[in-house]
């Protein structure tokens, strides 16, 4: 346990660097954006060039750009991600609105693909060379092949216009109807989750090929034990290191897919808020947006490295 604090510790400490680079990149990014936040400001009103310069001003955009950094840093750490050009409002408060559904549909697409690659990836592992593996392994390579948007097209063409099973838009609060909500969010989580599945079901029968191949499972299988013991016990745990590295990194695949996901299924979350200020110009919206999945992405990546250190012993010792 105390190994395990330790080196929690140090992959925190590792990660303020990070952070800071990671806000520094978004940062200059935006800095160079075409967009005018005045002249967005202002929208099309003609403004004189006494009040655009009065405006950026006001809002430190004439300062140097490390103390542009520096301020909003400072903001940052105080929960300030700035106030939109356009509506006037925190950014803050429209993520904190919009932040909870692209969370839910994340997690819910992530569950998905979760259950469905250590469903594959174990059944191919274990009938490997027959016609099960041969079969997942045709059905991964077609879901590597098939973008989320593209799954997402079919699935409405097939389920919510064909059957009238699912609705083709709109989201319903869990708060309101449990079942609603489900049913509103299971197409576009579907559609997120196919791709995911199909990368790590591969991944997973790799893992599980090579633990079954070692010494100690012929040894385990020898003295007696059984196959369910051997493969719950000791293979699936010692399999499992590569794909939670995987998995870290896709879920920043999750996060990128729900900007698409969500206009697509007009669902209120982060993503189709990040399309809208696009289309405005409000460049502290799309700044607040970009950060958030960033960060999102990082903290993510912290606890997937934390839960590879706790599955595995051998990662540990290496430590």
């Amino acid at each position: 346990m105390i190994v395990v604090v330790r080196m929690l510790a140090g992959r925190i400490l590792a990660l303020i660097p990070l952070l800071l680079g990671v806000i520094l990149f978004v940062f200059v990014v935006m800095r160079f954006s075409p967009v005018d936040p005045a002249l967005a400001a202002f929208n099309g009103a003609n403004a004189s060039q006494a009040q655009l310069q009065q405006f950026r001003a006001q809002n430190g955009l004439l300062d140097p750009l490390p103390l542009q950094y520096v301020h909003f840093v400072w903001h940052l750490l105080h929960g300030d991600f700035g106030t939109s050009v356009i509506t006037k409002e925190p950014v803050g408060q429209t993520i904190a609105t919009a932040l909870p559904l692209t969370v839910q549909l994340t997690l819910l697409g992530l569950v998905l693909a979760l259950v469905l690659s250590l469903v594959l990836g174990v059944t191919s592992a274990l009938f490997r060379g027959r016609w099960p593996d041969q079969l997942i392994r045709v059905l991964t390579l077609g879901g590597l092949a098939a973008p989320a948007f593209w799954i997402a097209l079919l699935l409405v063409q097939w389920l919510a216009v064909g059957k009238g099973l699912f609705p083709t838009s709109g989201y319903i609060n869990p708060a309101d109807s449990l079942s609603g909500w489900l049913n509103s969010l299971t197409l576009p989580a579907i559609s997120l989750s196919l791709p995911v599945a199909a990368q790590l079901t591969r991944v997973i029968r790799t893992s599980m090929v090579e633990e079954l191949d070692k010494d100690y499972v012929r040894t385990a299988r020898g003295g007696g034990l059984p196959p369910v013991v051997v493969v719950g016990r000791n293979v699936l745990r010692n399999a499992l290191t590569t794909p939670l590295t995987v998995l870290g990194l896709r879920i920043g695949y999750l996060l990128g897919g729900a900007v698409v996901i969500e206009t697509m299924f007009a669902l209120p979350g982060m993503g189709q808020n990040m399309i809208q200020a696009v289309q405005d110009g409000d460049t502290a919206k799309v700044q607040g947006f970009v950060l958030t999945i960033a960060i999102a992405f990082v903290l993510v990546n912290l606890v997937v490295d934390v839960l590879s250190l706790v599955v595995s012993p051998r990662l540990r010792s290496r430590s």
